[in-house]
């Protein structure tokens, strides 16, 4: 009778695994996908597309620019005017304009001060901002803003990117947990079916009483129960990692059912999220993405603050313009000239001297948040280096558990087939182990989440 209680004692190393038809989606190709594909990075790579576009709109600024002006007026067989007026300019950096034009009027209503030789006018001048506008302007700001722009998106690019990858991970991890949570309570449904039938057997051939019999259906039912929740889970978890998973054109794809985790991934994360060499070094930070961004946003303040400040200089500019007929640039005759000065000054300079004000404290507190950030930074990728590390002894710690745990249970199956024990004190056992093991798939799932903690906290998805 012992060979028959024996018979129905299920094997206690649990290797639950893969179908063998099963692919495996392996992390590495998962962030592979999500990197080249998911429309929310594709969202950020556009961000420097846009800044270089910002920079090519700025830019536009200092372009040559060709004029013409032409206007006529005839009534009754009679030219009241004609006037034609065209112009070439070009916009320099320090706020210089050159400037070429050809003027042309007649008529018997035109203005003295529009009269021109019968051939026209041409005019060959240069206007200078003395004061106001000569070191920086509007113009010149814009251009310095679009190239600091376009060293921020890519640091923001990369935050973003970071974010993406980070959730993705995180719904990566949480499928492979509860794919071995499926995995384990099918296991132990299997196990619990055969111990079923064994019981029933022994009670049948009058070696075990009839109350063994609920006792051993509860476990049935309870694994039953446990394994549908689970699955319920894996379902959730599929369609929640089929939200990072696109291919070209922008098609999202769905995960089928013979997909399946990557088995060894406390052997590979590291090396994918190259958290080995994070965990071993002081990182520096100030390459960060972070600190980049809020320099760049620091940097862009300061522009204002010069435009600003140049805004307390008078307005004075300074134009001279050589004239000539067409057919006389062959003797030049400087005593031919049109010169001009504007002047303009505000006396109190409120508006001006607050605006300024505003601008410096916009700086100052950038200055203290790119402090801040520094300080929480550093601290933050110390407390992850920290908690991983922890993490890691953690495991070997349930490890050791699990050994222990499964020794135990082996060890009550051999008592209970010499009949010294009971299946109450049997399937305590076996409870124990599969918390346990749970425990396990837990504090493995927090080692992964924290890797891609240290991950997102360095931003660097490249």
């Amino acid at each position: 009778m012992k060979k028959l209680i024996v018979t129905f004692l299920f094997c206690s190393c649990f290797l639950w695994g893969q179908n063998k038809n099963s692919t495996e989606l392996t992390y590495n190709e998962f962030l592979g996908y999500v990197k080249k594909y998911h429309p929310l990075v594709k969202n950020a790579n556009l961000e420097i597309n846009m800044a270089q576009a910002n920079l090519m709109i700025a830019r536009g600024g200092f372009d040559p620019k060709i004029e013409v002006d032409y206007d006529k007026k005839q009534f009754k067989n009679k030219e009241y005017y004609s006037f034609f007026n065209s112009s070439f300019k070009i916009p320099t950096w320090y706020g210089i304009e050159l400037k070429a034009s050809f003027d042309n009027s007649e008529g018997i209503f035109i203005n003295p001060e529009n009269t021109v030789p019968n051939q026209g006018l041409t005019s060959l001048g240069i206007t200078i901002p003395i004061g106001q506008g000569l070191l920086i302007n509007q113009r010149m700001a814009d251009v310095r803003k679009a190239k600091i722009q376009i060293q921020l998106s890519q640091a923001e690019r990369k935050l973003e990117a970071i974010e993406v990858l980070y959730k993705a991970s995180l719904a990566y991890f949480n499928w492979k947990r509860n794919y071995s949570e499926v995995e384990l309570y099918s296991s132990y449904l299997k196990n619990a079916q055969f111990r079923y039938n064994g019981i029933l057997s022994l009670i049948k051939n009058g070696d075990k009483p009839a109350i063994d019999s609920v006792e051993a259906g509860i476990t049935v039912k309870t694994r039953q129960w446990n394994l549908e929740e689970a699955k319920l889970k894996l379902t959730k978890s599929k369609l929640e990692l089929a939200n990072f998973l696109w291919i070209d054109n922008n098609i999202p794809l769905e995960l089928q059912d013979t997909i399946v985790p990557e088995e060894k991934l406390t052997q590979t994360i590291l090396e994918t999220l190259n958290t080995n060499e994070l965990l071993i070094q002081d990182l520096p930070i100030e390459n960060h993405p972070k600190i980049n961004a809020l320099q760049g946003k620091l940097a862009l303040l300061e522009v204002d603050r010069k435009l600003k400040a140049n805004n307390l200089l008078p307005k004075l500019d300074l134009g001279y313009h050589y004239l000539s007929e067409p057919n006389y640039w062959n003797e030049t005759n400087f005593n031919n000239y049109k010169i001009g000065l504007n002047f303009k000054f505000p006396l109190f300079l409120r508006k001006e001297r607050g605006s300024l004000q505003l601008s410096k404290f916009k700086i100052q507190d950038a200055k203290f948040t790119l402090d801040f950030e520094r300080i929480q930074l550093t601290n933050k990728i110390k407390a992850q280096q920290t908690e991983i590390k922890s993490i890691e002894k953690q495991y070997q710690i349930i490890l050791g558990l699990v050994k222990d745990n499964l020794q135990m249970l082996q060890s009550e199956e051999r008592l209970f087939s010499m009949g010294e024990s009971s299946i109450f004190l049997l399937n305590s056992r076996e409870n124990n182990l599969v918390n346990i093991q749970l425990s396990q798939l837990g504090l493995e799932n927090r080692f992964f989440n924290s890797n891609a903690e240290l991950f997102k906290i360095m931003a660097n998805p490249d």
